[in-house]
């Protein structure tokens, strides 16, 4: 019986060895989350973004603005702006002389180089005659 009970013992513990060897079952994925029912999903600004969209500008507001130059000159007028992938306003398509519609100068200024905007835009140094010089902005063909 001693030697029956050592072989028992012996057989269990080499079972356990190459049981633990074994691969794992492959674990079941979790089930996909449901979609987002409306209302469930926080949208909207956090209080910090809410702060920079009050000091912000209105691009209603801004486009057709005229544009001056640090003399007092009117240069121009905001004819568009252009989002950037990711999501920042980077430009400004400032329409250059022209009558009637006929005859614009279309170019792309960098946001950045505006120096006010309230009461007036202001692109400092800019004369009709340097924006007229600068290659024309076209649009990409969508």
């Amino acid at each position: 019986m001693n030697h029956s009970l050592t072989a028992v013992v012996l057989s269990f513990c080499i079972a356990s060895q190459a049981w633990a060897q074994a691969p794992a079952p492959a674990a079941t994925p979790p089930p996909a989350a449901p979609p987002p029912v409306a209302g469930s999903v926080v949208l909207g600004v956090a209080v910090a973004e809410s702060v920079a969209i009050a000091i912000g500008y209105r691009a209603s507001k801004l486009i057709g603005a005229t544009v001056y130059n640090d003399k007092n000159e009117r240069i121009g007028k905001i004819g568009d702006l252009i989002i950037t992938p990711d999501s920042s306003v980077s430009y400004a398509i400032v329409d250059v002389g022209g009558f009637l519609g006929l005859g614009k100068h279309h170019v792309a200024i960098p946001v950045r180089q505006f120096t006010a905007v309230k009461p007036k835009l202001v692109l400092p140094g800019a004369t009709k005659d340097a924006l007229k010089a600068l290659p024309e902005f076209r649009y990409a063909k969508n």
